[in-house]
């Protein structure tokens, strides 16, 4: 793939240049998001890539709470749930954290696969509630790193209000944080939203069979994006029923635990790991994947059609019970 960053807070840069393959253009890019051109693919691909962006790259985020103390107003799972949605820094997660589930050095949680955070707060004031913000999460880790650390981005330095606090009133949580994706559960999440269109011309006519009163009104033109495609390009497509759109243009916005650039990037990659996989899976000659030997693997298994067949009922396949034991049927 190839890819190139022109403009923005990042200057140019480019990415896994290739004479041949898709090609990333970015047109603006900001603190949290990013506008950008996928070119020489199909949609199948653009719709991959949005999606890789979307669940398939690792952040960090709470996943236990640790409970000590609770006199608040709010249950505990209520207040678990909020720290779990608090935005946490996972810029370099992918390569230094490990997955819990997959880490050698541990059970549960270790400072390899896992970042733990305190909570602690109380009320003194008989007068005045305490707000309780993102920022009076302290990590206890001592990592050279950013990891795990609360993402604040207001003027006072504050972070989302996660509670408020009266008279006597006291927390006291031990939190920790793991790596994960976003389709394991939404709080692992990188993106708050990541949309894209093609053909802003409507030279393919997609639109114009997609409308209840104004396809005009229901579907405006984005100007930037036609500007983009040559107006004289394609003109005669719409008499083309095989023809494709050329061009993707994407609109991702981030929630703050990793910069743009990186987002885009994890994407990608994420997608090259999948083909990796399955190319492997399918070569003779690479190593196997996940246990698998491709197709050198031996095949215990016999297909249901080469097995004798028993017509008395539904499990009539083999000879040993499982689903066969009741012969009758239903």
């Amino acid at each position: 793939m190839s890819a190139l960053y022109n403009g923005g807070a990042y200057g140019a840069v480019a990415i896994d240049q290739e004479d041949q393959g898709p090609k990333v253009t970015v047109r603006k890019v900001g603190s949290d998001k990013v506008d950008f051109v996928l070119q020489s693919c199909s949609l199948g691909f653009a719709n991959a890539v949005r999606r890789a962006v979307i669940a398939e790259i690792p952040t960090v985020a709470i996943d236990l709470v640790d409970i000590n103390t609770n006199s608040s107003v709010l249950p505990d799972e209520f207040l678990a749930h909020r720290l779990g949605l608090i935005p946490l820094h996972s810029r370099g997660v992918a390569d230094n954290l490990n997955y819990t589930r997959n880490c050698e050095y541990c059970d549960d949680h270790c400072d390899r696969c896992s970042v733990t955070l305190r909570l602690r707060a109380k009320c003194t004031d008989e007068h005045n509630i305490l707000k309780v913000f993102a920022s009076h999460l302290t990590r206890v880790d001592d990592r050279a790193d950013s990891i795990g650390q609360p993402v604040i981005r207001d003027p006072n330095g504050e972070g989302p209000l996660i509670l408020k606090l009266r008279h006597n009133q006291e927390i006291d949580f031990t939190c920790i944080a793991k790596k994960g994706l976003a389709k394991e559960h939404a709080k692992w999440a990188p993106t708050a939203a990541v949309g894209f269109e093609y053909d802003p011309l409507n030279k393919l006519k997609h639109t114009s069979y997609w409308f209840e009163k104004d396809p005009i009104e229901e579907w405006p033109v984005d100007k930037v994006n036609a500007e983009w495609e040559d107006a004289d390009e394609q003109a005669d497509v719409a008499n083309n029923p095989d023809a494709q759109p050329s061009a993707f243009f994407f609109d991702l916005e981030g929630v703050g635990v990793l910069e743009p650039d990186e987002i885009v990037e994890g994407g990608v990659k994420a997608l090259q790991l999948k083909l990796t996989e399955i190319l492997q899976s399918l070569n003779p000659g690479q190593d196997g994947v996940n246990g698998m030997n491709g197709v050198d693997a031996g095949d215990d298994y016999e297909p249901m059609d080469q097995q004798p067949y028993d017509a008395g009922g539904y499990g009539g396949y083999g000879a040993t019970g499982g689903y066969g034991a009741y012969q009758s049927g239903y």
